[in-house]
């Protein structure tokens, strides 16, 4: 993996936001960790996770629509979980108490995943390196899509803005079956110290977890619920083709839209700008005036200050995203926002129609300025 260096550039704008931060938690006497608030959205979607799931295997319901919605509803909560409790936990923002983040923190587990793996995905590579070609795995699934200008184009991505969504609907699909054990071998040849564990001892770890994750949310319920077979293993993957699609657009929709850049280094290995400058440039938030919205998805829409601050926790972005929006104005800087996720919805369909295109890196990074503000 090439080096990368951020410029020293523009470092008073840095400093100002993170006092200016720090000042509102000190005059509100506030930690920025999470509190009831978080731990009752925990508690909401381990309910609908789980609530489902209890009803089908105690055989309280039997009949295949309501079998199918209670798979459906438990990738609504697969996602809400993920959203809400383990993304807060892996940052370190859920709990002051490390020992609490990581307990909820392995709430990754239930979803399929290897925690591992996942931190160094995404708060090294993707929070390190947002939307940098070869750094940035958000940005580089299989060749099938083309979510990067600088990746090559492909005759098929001219029709990727409407098979990109079933694509996504595979996304926890990946976790469950062969993502895991790829990625720990390709952290591992990039000599990635990704845990205290050897690499042989995650890989028995990962495989564990993958044959306790099928008994518990495909094998128990073949046994256990009164239906077809079928309808059981219909059920699964409608769980996971829920839960995959919400998650990759909630993610995706805040990084490969048309008012975000895809910064190349220089010959050096540098970019133009300081790293929290870097995420002004690439990251965009949406829906800021949903309450109920951004209470499910966990503060999601709030990307630019999720990236700006990862340490801190979701439910205090609605309220520093006043500072991040004003400091940026100040300092002559970006702030991408789209008033509505069907905004963002729209833009990222119109980001993967321009990568269809057979058009330069440069004009791709620079288009899309109608979202500044």
């Amino acid at each position: 993996m090439e080096k990368i260096q951020y410029s020293r550039q523009k470092m008073d704008f840095t400093t100002d936001l993170r006092k200016s931060v720090n000042e509102y938690f000190k005059k509100k006497n506030i930690e920025p960790y999470g509190n009831y608030k978080l731990y009752v959205k925990t508690i909401f979607m381990t309910l609908l996770y789980f609530a489902p799931f209890i009803l089908m295997i105690s055989g309280l319901v039997t009949s295949v629509p309501l079998v199918l919605a209670g798979w459906v509803i438990m990738g609504f909560g697969m996602s809400g979980l993920g959203m809400v409790t383990m993304h807060d936990a892996n940052h370190g923002s859920f709990s002051k108490n490390k020992r609490v983040n990581r307990i909820f923190g392995n709430s990754m587990y239930l979803l399929g995943g290897f925690p591992p793996n996942w931190r160094f995905q995404h708060n090294t590579l993707h929070h390190g390196f947002t939307n940098i070609e070869g750094h940035d795995e958000d940005i580089a699934p299989p060749g099938v899509l083309r979510l990067s200008p600088h990746r090559p184009l492909k005759k098929m991505h001219r029709y990727q803005h409407i098979y990109a969504w079933l694509l996504y609907c595979l996304m926890t699909f990946s976790w469950i079956i062969a993502k895991d054990f790829k990625r720990l071998k390709k952290y591992k040849n990039m000599g990635a110290k990704i845990s205290k564990r050897s690499y042989d001892k995650m890989l028995i770890e990962i495989a564990i977890s993958k044959v306790a994750y099928y008994l518990v949310f495909l094998i128990l319920p073949l046994i256990t619920i009164p239906v077809a077979w079928y309808w059981i293993v219909a059920g699964f993957v409608l769980m996971h083709f829920t839960s995959g699609l919400i998650l990759s657009s909630i993610f995706q929709t805040a990084h490969v839209v048309p008012s975000s850049e895809f910064p190349v280094p220089d010959g050096d290995g540098e970019l133009e700008n300081n790293w929290a400058v870097h995420q002004l440039y690439t990251t965009a938030d949406y829906s800021p005036n949903s309450i109920v919205f951004s209470w499910l998805i966990g503060g999601l829409n709030y990307q630019v200050e999720h990236h700006l601050f990862p340490n801190i926790s979701h439910i205090h972005y609605k309220d520093i995203s006043a500072i991040v929006k004003s400091k940026a104005k100040e300092y002559n800087l970006p702030y991408h926002v789209n008033k509505s996720f069907a905004e963002a919805l729209r833009q990222h369909i119109k980001m993967l129609k321009l990568l269809g295109e057979d058009q330069s890196a440069t004009e791709l990074s620079f288009s899309g300025s109608e979202n500044n503000k």
